[in-house]
């Protein structure tokens, strides 16, 4: 029988393992325009602040990580958070990223945020495939979007409206 995942807010203490699981996410060049690896520090930034971060475990393990990130800093998109979501290479195609994501947008909505957005490579088709699967609909593409190792690259805008229980 398979350990059973689940989702909580990321600790302190989560910070190195999310950052190794990040840092194979960068690695592979399929999920971020990002080449510098993260260090457990630069992760302790991202809590502690109104935008939600969760990891999700399987026998008390880190396994994947979600996260929101400022969209835009005008006031008027307040209510607006990037998200994104990785899973350990071990992991992949278990149901992590699913429950990550899935656990994040009520974590959002509790924050009063009242949109999701991302971008994803189109060649990244279990990303997409699961934004579609719990709810997002594409937007559009933004062609060229910036370079990755020497090569533009253009990215899927997929978008969320939630339901938030506070204001933002």
């Amino acid at each position: 029988m398979t350990a059973e995942l689940l989702a909580r807010p990321a600790t302190m203490e989560d910070c190195p393992t999310i950052a190794r699981i990040y840092n194979q996410g960068i690695d592979a060049r399929i999920a971020t325009f990002e080449t510098r690896h993260r260090t457990a520090d630069d992760i302790a930034a991202w809590l502690g602040t109104r935008y939600p971060v969760l990891v999700v475990t399987r026998a008390g393990e880190v396994v994947g990580f979600a996260a929101t990130s400022t969209y835009r800093p005008r006031e008027c998109y307040a209510g607006i958070a990037e998200y994104s979501v990785y899973v350990a290479n071990e992991a992949q195609g278990s149901g992590v990223g699913r429950l990550a994501l899935e656990s994040l947008i009520a974590m959002a909505e509790a924050a009063g945020f009242w949109k999701l957005v991302s971008r994803i490579f189109p060649e990244n088709v279990a990303s997409l495939t699961l934004a579609r699967k719990v709810g997002f609909r594409e937007v559009g593409t933004y062609v060229k979007h910036a370079q990755l190792d020497g090569f533009w690259k253009d990215v899927v805008i997929v978008e969320r409206e939630l339901n938030p229980t506070t204001d933002a």
